[in-house]
């Protein structure tokens, strides 16, 4: 193979943050492309994932907090 032309595997690159977040929120709502989690899955940490997790937890738990307070 020539250096011009990689493999799929070689070609991948690390997911953005905002790509991270995007699939957290994928997660959540259980819908995602296979292109993406596969990407996903290549990734060499999990720890973007959890802390793209966590965000959108608290994001959640803010939203139905904001919502219950402000039907009350």
């Amino acid at each position: 193979m020539s250096d011009d032309q990689q493999s799929p595997d070689q070609n991948t690159s690390k997911p953005t943050f905002f790509q991270t977040l995007a699939s957290a929120i994928g997660a959540a709502i259980g819908v995602q492309r296979s292109d993406v989690r596969a990407r996903d899955f290549q990734s060499d940490s999990p720890i973007p994932f959890i802390v793209a997790g966590l965000i959108v937890t608290l994001l959640f738990i803010t939203t139905l907090l904001t919502v219950v307070f402000w039907v009350i």
